[in-house]
C-alpha cells in the first residue's frame, strides 16, 4: 500500500546539487584541510564517477573516509541511479565483509589507501580523482529540471542499525525520503550560499548527510579540517574561527563537554558562528543553562531528533538564540516538533510513530523485522506508512515533544543507537561465556555499555574480562565494545525467565 504524499515532492538531491552548481559554478563547494574545490569541479567529478559506474549500478560499497573523495562517491553513486552504502575501512575485516554482503554490494569504490572492502567484487579507485576521467556523460539539462536518475521510491542509500540477533539490520532509504528530509532541514536552518558548514560526523552514519547534503544543495561550502577532530576544544574553536564556519552539527555529548570548556576557560564563540545543531542523545538541562550564561544569544542552538529508519532529522527546536521560544526553558530539554515533511502520531502508550515521505523502505532481506516496525495507518488524507520509533514521548504546550524513555532496551552510545542484543551475541561467542547481559550505565550524561557475564565451568573469573575484550575487539566496531565487563555468578531473571535488566547492579536509565 502506497503512502499518501505529505506535500509537494522535493527536488531529488542530485538535481538540487546540480542546480546549485549551475547557479554558483565558481563558488567553493568543499574545503579539505585548506584546499578548495569549486562547484564546477565537484560537478565534473561527480559526473565522472557516475559515468564510470554506468546507469543503474545497484548497491555500491564506498570506503567512507573523512575526505572529499567520499562526497564525490556519494553524489556519483546517486547520480548514476545507484544505492550508496558507506563502510568504515577501519572496521574489522569480518564486519566489513558481512555489511557489504548484507547490503548486496555489486561494486566497490576506493577513496583511500587501505584494505579492500569486499574481495571478488569490481572496484573503482577514485583516490586520484582528476587523473584522466571521462566526463562525456555530463548532464546538460536546464537548471532546475530533473534528470533521469531514478524514481522517488528507488533506494538512495543503505545504512545499518543495531539488531537484537547480533547481526546489524540494513535500512533501505528511498530517494524520496532523503530529498524531503534535506529540503525540510535546509529550510528550517535557513542555510544559504554564504554559509560554511563543518563536516564533523562520522561518514558511516546518517548524521554526516545532515552536514553534506543541505550544504551542497544550497550552494554553501562544506569544510573538512582534521584539527577539528584533534581532541582539543581550543583547536576546535580555532577551526571555527580560521575556517569562518557558520554552522556546526555536533553530538550532544561532545557539546556538553564543549560547554564545560567554554565556561571553564571563559572563552567566547567566534563571530562567524550562527548555528549550532546538536542531537543523538538527551541534552542536559545544566549544560543548557551554562550555554545561556555565555555570550551566545546571537547563535541559534538547535536540538534535533531522528532515526535511521525515518531519514536524518524529523524533529527540531531552537533551544536558545534569536528564534527560540520562551517555553523551551524548562527543567527538561525537549526534542522538538515535527518538520514539515513529517506525519506524526503518538501511540496509546506514548510511543512516537513517524510517517510520510521520510520513512525508509524497510530492512533489506528481513521481512519479519520490517513488519514488526513498519505499519500502515489511516489518516484523514488516506493510508500512511509509519515507523515505530520505540521512543516514548509527551507533548508539551506549543507542540514540541519531551522524551520519556524507551519502549525497549535500546541505548544511545556516542550518539549511535545500540541494541544490547547485538553486543550480547558477540560476547556469547566466546567459549568461556555461559551467559551475558549488556546494558547501559549513564555517567554524567555519557552512556557506556556494561556487560554482566557468567563464566562457563572452569573459566578464570579474574582473566575472563580481558579475554573477552581481546576476543571481540577484532570483530566489533568500537560502539559495541563494553566499557566494563563484570563477572557474576548468575544473572537476575523475571518470573517469566527473562533477564531482569532493572535488577542488574549499578545501572541508571540511559535512554535518550
Amino acid at each position: 500500500m502506497s503512502t499518501v504524499p505529505t506535500g509537494p515532492t522535493a527536488l531529488d538531491v542530485v538535481d538540487a546539487f546540480r542546480q546549485a552548481a549551475r547557479q554558483h559554478p565558481d563558488r567553493t563547494a568543499i574545503v579539505h584541510d585548506g584546499t578548495a574545490m569549486d562547484y564546477r569541479t565537484l560537478d565534473t567529478l561527480v559526473t565522472g564517477v557516475a559515468a564510470r559506474l554506468g546507469p543503474g549500478p545497484g548497491t555500491v560499497a564506498v570506503a567512507a573516509t573523512r575526505t572529499a573523495s567520499t562526497v564525490v562517491a556519494l553524489l556519483g553513486v546517486l547520480a548514476a541511479g545507484g544505492t550508496y552504502c558507506p563502510i568504515d575501512p577501519q572496521y574489522p575485516a569480518e564486519r566489513r565483509d558481512a555489511l557489504a554482503r548484507a547490503a548486496g554490494c555489486r561494486v566497490v569504490i576506493a577513496t583511500c589507501d587501505g584494505p579492500t572492502l569486499l574481495s571478488g567484487v569490481p572496484a573503482i579507485d577514485i583516490r586520484n580523482m582528476s587523473d584522466g576521467w571521462d566526463t562525456s556523460g555530463r548532464d546538460t539539462s536546464p537548471a532546475g529540471q530533473p534528470s533521469d536518475i531514478g524514481e522517488p521510491d528507488e533506494p538512495a542509500y543503505i545504512l545499518f542499525t543495531s539488531g537484537s540477533t547480533g547481526a546489524p539490520k540494513p535500512v533501505v532509504t528511498p530517494r524520496r525520503a532523503i530529498a524531503a528530509a534535506v529540503s525540510s532541514l535546509g529550510q528550517f536552518l535557513g542555510l544559504n550560499d554564504g554559509d560554511r558548514v563543518l563536516q564533523f560526523a562520522s561518514l558511516n552514519w546518517d548524521t554526516c548527510f545532515e552536514e553534506i547534503l543541505p550544504a551542497l544543495t544550497t550552494g554553501a561550502a562544506l569544510v573538512f579540517d582534521h584539527a577539528a577532530h584533534a581532541g582539543s576544544f581550543a583547536r576546535f574553536l580555532d577551526v571555527i574561527d580560521r575556517q569562518r564556519l557558520s554552522v556546526v552539527d555536533l553530538p550532544t555529548a561532545y557539546w556538553h563537554e564543549w560547554v564545560r570548556h567554554l565556561i571553564r576557560e571563559r572563552q567566547s564563540l567566534p563571530p562567524s558562528l550562527r548555528i549550532v545543531v546538536i542531537g543523538g542523545e538527551a541534552a542536559h538541562p545544566a549544560r543548557l543553562a551554562d550555554w545561556r550564561a555565555l555570550d551566545t544569544a546571537d547563535v541559534r542552538l538547535v536540538n534535533t531528533y531522528g532515526c535511521t529508519e525515518t531519514t536524518l532529522v524529523t524533529h527540531a527546536v531552537d533551544l536558545y538564540g534569536p528564534l527560540a521560544a520562551a517555553d523551551v526553558a524548562g527543567e527538561r530539554v525537549p526534542i522538538g516538533g515535527p518538520l514539515p515533511h513529517v506525519v506524526e502520531r503518538l501511540g496509546g502508550d506514548g510511543e512516537l510513530l513517524i510517517g510520510g515521505d521520510s520513512v525508509a523502505l524497510g530492512y533489506q532481506g528481513l521481512p519479519t523485522a520490517t513488519a514488526e516496525k513498519f505499519l500502515v495507518l489511516g489518516t484523514p488524507a488516506g493510508p500512511v506508512r509509519f515507523f515505530r520509533t520505540g521512543d516514548l514521548v509527551r507533548r508539551l504546550d506549543g507542540g514540541v515533544l519531551l522524551h520519556e524513555g524507551r519502549a525497549d532496551h535500546q541505548l544511545k552510545v556516542a550518539g549511535i543507537r545500540v541494541d544490547p542484543g547485538e553486543a550480547e551475541a558477540l560476547i556469547s561467542e566466546h567459549p568461556h561465556v555461559a551467559a551475558v547481559a549488556v546494558t547501559g550505565q549513564n555517567l554524567d550524561g555519557l552512556t557506556s555499555l556494561v556487560a554482566y557475564v557468567v563464566g562457563a565451568p572452569g573459566s578464570d573469573a579474574a582473566q575472563l574480562p580481558g579475554d573477552i575484550l581481546a576476543f571481540i575487539r577484532p570483530r566489533s566496531p568500537r560502539h559495541l565494545i563494553p566499557a566494563r565487563i563484570v563477572v557474576t555468578e548468575q544473572l537476575p531473571h523475571t518470573a517469566s525467565g527473562k533477564v531482569d535488566r532493572a535488577r542488574l547492579p549499578g545501572l541508571a536509565d540511559a535512554g535518550s
